[in-house]
């Protein structure tokens, strides 16, 4: 069995697990590269982990049209999750519309408006949550478990692509013919909102293009953050 052949067995063992039990349990997509590898994976399989993504109001039109993509390809709707407006509106008439430039907390001010506030709303009366995230993608990754407790949610949380290398994740797409975001042609490795993000150059690092105004350290947008530090809880198993 191929390296790559025993990676796909063993996250699709995770995520039977998962099914199995932790229902209902549910996948944060993001529509980029790693998520589409577990979307063909929940859906070839016919697994009951329900897949949404949050719709921030400032996201590319490419990764707005993935959900199309996925209807078309699967026949599968995934859940839009969308920022209570009148926050949006308040943050934007007291701070401004691109006030996150200015400062590491203004940008997390918007991230928990847009992301934050809208991935619990998702989250609620599930028992546990799957996420594309690899140790590889950044240094505030390096330490991710495929299994680790959300304290923030108080759920399991499941990053069943942990081990997962980026060559390992294209493999898996061309393989499988796996629709993916045009913008990962374009020099995107990593897709967030569209004025957080830019395309990066040969050599830099993968999410050297998600907010590539702040230190290395801080680049994280609060999805996996609990008063302001990673949750790393000790691996299962």
């Amino acid at each position: 069995m191929s390296e790559l052949a025993t990676r796909v067995r063993d996250t699709l063992a995770t995520l039977e697990r998962v099914a199995e039990e932790f229902s209902p349990a549910v996948f944060a997509s993001s529509l980029a590269a790693e998520d589409m590898v577990l979307t063909d994976l929940i859906l070839k399989a016919g697994l009951p982990i329900g897949i949404f993504s949050l719709e921030t109001g400032r996201l590319h039109k490419e990764t707005l049209g993935m959900v199309e993509r996925v209807q078309e390809r699967y026949g599968y709707e995934i859940a839009l999750y969308r920022p209570v407006q009148a926050d949006v509106d308040a943050y934007v008439e007291k701070k401004g519309l691109n006030a996150f430039y200015d400062s590491v907390e203004l940008r997390k001010e918007c991230c928990n408006i847009r992301k934050v506030e809208p991935l619990g709303r998702a989250l609620k009366g599930k028992k546990a949550w799957v996420t594309g995230q690899r140790r590889a993608q950044s240094a505030t990754r390096s330490d991710l478990s495929v299994q680790e407790y959300d304290g923030s949610h108080s759920m399991e949380k499941f990053n069943p692509l942990a081990d997962w290398s980026e060559q390992e994740v294209w493999d898996y797409i061309r393989a499988n013919d796996v629709p993916y975001n045009p913008l990962h042609d374009q020099g995107y490795p990593s897709i967030g909102c569209e004025p957080c993000t830019r395309a990066i150059e040969p050599g830099e690092d993968v999410r050297a293009g998600r907010w590539w105004w702040e230190n290395p350290d801080s680049k994280e947008c609060g999805l996996h953050l609990v008063d302001g530090k990673l949750i790393r809880i000790k691996k299962v198993g």
